[in-house]
Order: structure tokens, then sequence, then C-alpha cells
């Protein structure tokens, strides 16, 4: 049995700043790509960023510049610093993981629960 456990979320003015975290936990033999994606009311779920295990980072054009994605490989989890947020920025925000439960297994997706970040004008 595989969770993700997304915290972090919560109500801040434009311009500020939240720290989403998401930490996996379980049969876990390894981890590959970890990211978070966000939906809106009325929309559908898009990408945030991505990281890959050895760190590579890939980012929405919506959030390069302000939000950062980085991973504590031994502890499991991944993080998301999302600075100067505007109002567009207010979603459910949903991470993921690519988990292996063993060596001979290939990787199944995981996600999390959902983290409500609101921004307010």
């Amino acid at each position: 049995q595989v969770q993700l456990v997304e915290s972090g979320g919560g109500l801040v003015q434009a311009g500020g700043s939240l720290r989403l975290s998401c930490a996996a936990s379980g049969s876990i033999f390894g981890i590959n790509a970890m990211g978070w994606y966000r939906q809106a009311p009325g929309k559908q779920r898009e990408l945030v960023a991505t990281i890959t295990s050895g760190g590579t980072t890939t980012y929405a054009d919506y959030v390069k510049g302000r939000f950062t994605i980085s991973r504590d490989n031994a502890k499991n989890t991944v993080y998301l610093q999302m600075n100067s947020l505007k109002p567009e920025d207010t979603a459910v925000y949903y991470c993921n993981a690519d988990i292996a439960l063993s060596v001979v297994l290939s990787t199944v997706r995981y996600w999390g629960q959902g983290t409500q970040v609101t921004v307010s004008s």
C-alpha cells in the first residue's frame, strides 16, 4: 500500500508565498519522477512542475520564475515553493509520483489527495 500525503496549502494574499510538501510512504522500492498538478474550479487538471530522480526539473510557462520544485530522496518527499502568488494560482494542488514496488515491477503513478491553495486579491 502506497500513500502520498500533501500538506502546506492555505489562504494567502496576492504576492505571498506558500510551500507545499508531499510525502510518499508504504512498500516503496524506488521513485522515479515526481510532480505537481493543479485543478481550478471548472477547469481541467494541468501540469505545474516535475522533477526526476536525478533532479532535472520542468515547469509550466505560467509558473516559471515563481515556483520551484525540489525533492528529498531520503525522505521520499517532493516540495513546491510558490512565490509571487497570483489569484489565478488558486486551485487544488495534487502531487504525483512514479513508484516501483520492487526491482522487477514497472513504476505505477500514484496521486495525493490534493491540497487547496487560495490566493486573494
